[in-house]
């Protein structure tokens, strides 16, 4: 996230009257950001670990962002990132230790998605979820608008394989 400035375009910028401080957008963009955290790892404990630490994130350096909203965005899809590089050298280093049982109250959704890699999910949730322009999802997923192109039609093309099966 080199810069601090974020996209704009999302609900309750500084601009706007309703977003003058750090807990006018965590009132406002909270639970949105638990729900984009949620669907990128499959676990609410999980989403809401990665949210709070991203308020966290952002309240160090939120005299110095123009977009707190994307700013708010990139770095729980970055945290999630995160996450799922952490997990995947815990099974390669520990694999008798590290169990990842998908629970039976998961949603299919859920699961078909958390069979895609990160970066193909990230794309699938920020593109139809989120309803997130290429260009946006490019910034967040730090590649260009043609390689989220990409993302999308192959996590779709993986997306049906694992529900079909």
């Amino acid at each position: 996230m080199g810069e601090l400035v974020g996209e704009p375009g999302g609900a309750g910028e500084p601009s706007s009257p309703e977003l003058r401080s750090i807990a006018d957008l965590f009132v406002s963009r909270y639970g949105s950001a638990v729900r984009l955290a949620y669907l990128l790892t499959g676990s609410q404990a999980i989403a809401e670990d990665l949210v709070q630490d991203s308020f966290i994130r952002l309240h160090g350096v939120w005299d110095r962002i123009q977009h707190p909203s994307a700013y708010l965005r990139a770095t729980v899809v970055n945290a999630a990132r995160a996450y799922h590089r952490r997990a995947r050298r815990e099974r390669d280093h520990f694999p008798d230790l590290v169990v990842e049982a998908v629970s039976p109250e998961t949603p299919m959704i859920l699961d078909a998605l958390s069979a895609l890699p990160y970066r193909q999910r990230a794309a699938l949730v920020l593109r139809f979820y989120e309803d997130r322009p290429e260009r946006e999802i490019a910034e967040a997923l730090g590649c260009r608008p043609a390689t989220v192109r990409s993302l999308v039609r192959r996590g779709l093309a993986n997306l049906s394989k694992v529900i079909e099966r």
